[in-house]
């Protein structure tokens, strides 16, 4: 009798040992933060950029399966495991950060309203980012920087980070947490996942989400003609 041949699982795209590359930063001042490269691997960047989701407004939006393909619904379930979350973790000093309830956003496009400093909200222990954009311009518009204040997008603590494919930064939310970017307009595609401190703090973001997107769809055109002039500088505390 000849075996039943056993499914075969597809390969992982997020492994936590890739976090110990050489090139990864882990730092614990002013706030503890990390940056890895490399974390996607080079065989699923066309899958991955076709099953992304092609949300017709700017900003960052609840994850919702139906909106995504496959390969990134995949990619959220290995970013939001315990085993990837408890890797985190350890690297910013909270054990068992998988403990935690996730909240996953993600983003197509920006307009040039986002990216103001700020630190996050107390209700995010962590917050992650996993870029896929295949290029980026030779510009430092719409690139992530960790921060030494709240008022100088300029004041570096480390070189800003592209957001380029298989990019990931993590940090450790604290009053000092400082992050933002210079205002950018256009497609940058980016999935954020936060560990918040409760699942009520999980409903609320969620509705609140599902809002903004609802008010984005409506009136999106107003949003960004808001922030079309906004300050590089300009920042609001979480």
């Amino acid at each position: 009798m000849n075996a039943v041949p056993q499914p075969i699982d597809p390969p992982r795209l997020l492994d936590p040992a890739h976090l110990d590359r050489t090139d990864t930063l882990v730092r614990a001042q002013p706030f503890a933060f990390l940056i890895a490269h490399g974390q996607l691997p080079d065989a699923a960047r066309a899958e991955l950029a076709a099953d992304f989701p092609r949300y017709p407004s700017a900003g960052f939006f609840p994850h919702e399966e139906k909106d995504c393909g496959p390969s990134l619904n995949r990619l959220i379930g290995e970013l939001t495991s315990r085993e990837f979350a408890d890797a985190i973790g350890a690297r910013l000093g909270i054990p068992d950060l998988g403990n935690y309830p996730t909240l996953v956003t993600i983003c197509r496009a920006l307009n040039k309203r986002h990216g103001t400093i700020h630190t996050d909200s107390r209700s995010k222990i962590v917050t992650a980012l996993v870029y896929l954009n295949e290029t980026w311009p030779p510009i430092s518009e719409g690139c992530f920087r960790f921060l030494n204040r709240i008022d100088d997008i300029d004041d570096l603590v480390v070189p800003e980070i592209r957001p380029l494919y298989g990019n990931l930064v993590a940090f450790r939310r604290a009053d000092n947490s400082f992050h933002g970017h210079l205002p950018h307009e256009g497609e940058r595609r980016v999935v954020q996942v936060a560990w918040l401190t409760s699942e009520d703090e999980k409903l609320r973001k969620t509705q609140r989400g599902k809002l903004s997107r609802l008010f984005k769809k409506l009136f999106g055109g107003v949003d960004r003609k808001l922030g079309a002039g906004r300050d590089r500088n300009a920042a609001h505390r979480d």
